[in-house]
């Protein structure tokens, strides 16, 4: 059935396909690991100690290669830009695709916004007196300065026009920079072990003490969702796939398990090169004075090109998924027409990338205890969206029930089950009170905020965004009928 439109500005804007296999798998690994994989080590240590920090960073790799599976199903099936509010629509409809789709949106843009931060923060490090210069004033406990607003600001500016000259290019550049960011591991991990006297001894106390190892690992459990959100900018990237949707699984399954063996070094190197590491001093993070102490200057360079490395690929893979969530919900008609555009030549979602540009460049100006209090309950959004894609690939795998060669959907369909279940879990640990891992108080107020302000929203677009006709939003979402995939699936 032919549901495209005849008239040209309403006929369905695609993508271009530009991406390799080598880019969304750096995609995926270089936005999950971004600067908390070398600035948070030392509060992991001291909230679960190095082994349970590490376990539950395991146990949180192994559920998102689970959620991973359904992406990857769902990839496959419908290798269309919009991720989380994609899948939405197919499990629930368009209420639940908008709201899905408004949390997304918050999570990618605070994570930009939240690298551009970390940028100035490893400057701290380095060059302190020329950070600390022109105070400006104090918010949440965290003096602003100068250097750190002007240098936040012209990194958000400068990956803003990287991502407006193509997917090709940003995507070349992702590779790059993350073969850096590993390289860099690598060798402090190396070194850093081979330096060390006794560095299993070194480790101890394996878990906290005086906590329970369930509690230890419970809380860093927590925060996985944040920890690996990057592997879900590859749906967002599925329409500019160059090759086969099929193999997206294994890209993020691989970028998964990379991803953890990057935190688990970075915990090593902060746990095992010292038995004590009270007579370090103390300036703005512990693996650095760790880095320094073992390994000097040389090694402080590495550790910057390192989180340098993260940064950059951590603002590169969200700036490219907050741009096209930003663009298919427009092409929904969820956000006003402009967000379709597309340069001529590259098909690059332009304004998408603008609108990132506008709402994040105030953000150096409230400090960074702010942006973490925004990053911290937008979890809860990116739980959602986990929750939605297993929900759809359970619905998906079940149209396909009674088709042939098809032996592993039972499997994939439990695996879906326990994807949603996960997800579930994750948002209980951040919403309920009583969770060791719960929200702090700044957090739930933002979020009741940003629920607040998004039912606000959802009522002055809901006449447009509803005026559609369900063949009519299953073309502009999904570029082809729902019910004609479930006929040709059966």
């Amino acid at each position: 059935m032919d549901i495209q439109p005849k008239d040209k500005e309403q006929q369905r804007r695609k993508l271009k396909k530009t991406l390799s296999p080598a880019s969304v798998f750096a995609i995926a690994l270089g936005s999950s690991v971004g600067w908390g994989a070398f600035i948070l080590p030392g509060d992991w240590i001291q909230e679960a100690g190095p082994i349970g920090a590490m376990i539950g960073l395991f146990i949180g790799a192994l559920l998102m290669m689970v959620i991973a599976s359904s992406y990857g199903v769902m990839i496959k099936k419908f290798p269309v830009s919009g991720g989380g509010f994609t899948y939405a629509y197919i499990a629930a409809g368009k209420v639940w695709a908008y709201i899905a789709g408004w949390f997304l949106s918050l999570g990618y843009i605070s994570i930009v916004a939240l690298n551009a931060s970390a940028f100035s923060l490893l400057l701290k490090f380095i060059a302190p007196q020329f950070m600390e210069q022109g105070y400006l004033y104090t918010i949440a406990d965290w003096d602003i300065f100068i250097p750190e607003v002007i240098i936040s600001s012209a990194l958000i500016l400068i990956f803003a026009i990287l991502n407006t000259t193509g997917t090709e290019i940003s995507g070349k550049l992702q590779f790059y920079f993350s073969i850096l960011l590993v390289l860099g591991v690598v060798i402090l991990g190396g070194v850093t072990f081979g330096l060390a006297d006794n560095p299993i001894e070194n480790m101890k106390p394996f878990f906290k003490e005086n906590q329970s190892m369930f509690v230890s690992i419970m809380l860093i459990l927590s925060i996985a969702p944040w920890a690996y959100v990057g592997f879900d900018n590859v749906p967002q990237a599925a329409e500019e796939f160059n090759f086969k949707p099929k193999i997206a699984t294994w890209l993020i399954v691989g970028s998964l398990l990379s991803s953890f063996l990057i935190y688990a070094v970075m915990i090593g190197i902060t746990s095992w090169s010292f038995a004590d590491t009270s007579a370090l001093g103390g300036n703005l993070w512990l693996t650095g004075d760790i880095i320094n102490a073992i390994m000097g200057k040389t090694g402080v360079i590495v550790l910057a090109i390192a989180i340098m490395m993260g940064i950059f690929t951590g603002l590169n893979g969200f700036y490219m998924s907050s741009s096209r969530l930003i663009f298919s919900m427009a092409r929904a008609r969820a956000l006003p027409n402009f967000f379709r555009t597309l340069t001529k030549k590259s098909k690059v979602p332009v304004w998408g990338v603008w609108f990132v540009t506008l709402i994040t460049l105030p953000t150096p100006w409230f400090g960074r205890q702010a942006l973490t209090w925004i990053v911290d309950m937008s979890s809860t959004g990116v739980s959602v969206a986990y929750f939605f894609a297993s929900l759809a690939a359970f619905k998906v795998l079940a149209w396909k029930q009674e088709a042939r060669g098809l032996e592993v959907a039972p499997f994939q369909k439990l695996l879906a089950l326990i994807g949603m279940i996960s997800s579930l879990a994750f948002l209980a640990l951040l919403l309920l009170p009583f969770s060791p891992a719960s929200l702090t108080t700044p957090s739930y107020i933002l979020l009741g905020l940003w629920i607040l302000l998004g039912i606000v929203f959802y009522v002055a677009i809901r006449k447009r965004y509803n005026s559609l006709s369900g063949k009519e939003t299953e073309y502009y979402i999904l570029g082809k009928s729902l019910k004609e995939e479930i006929e040709n699936s059966n």
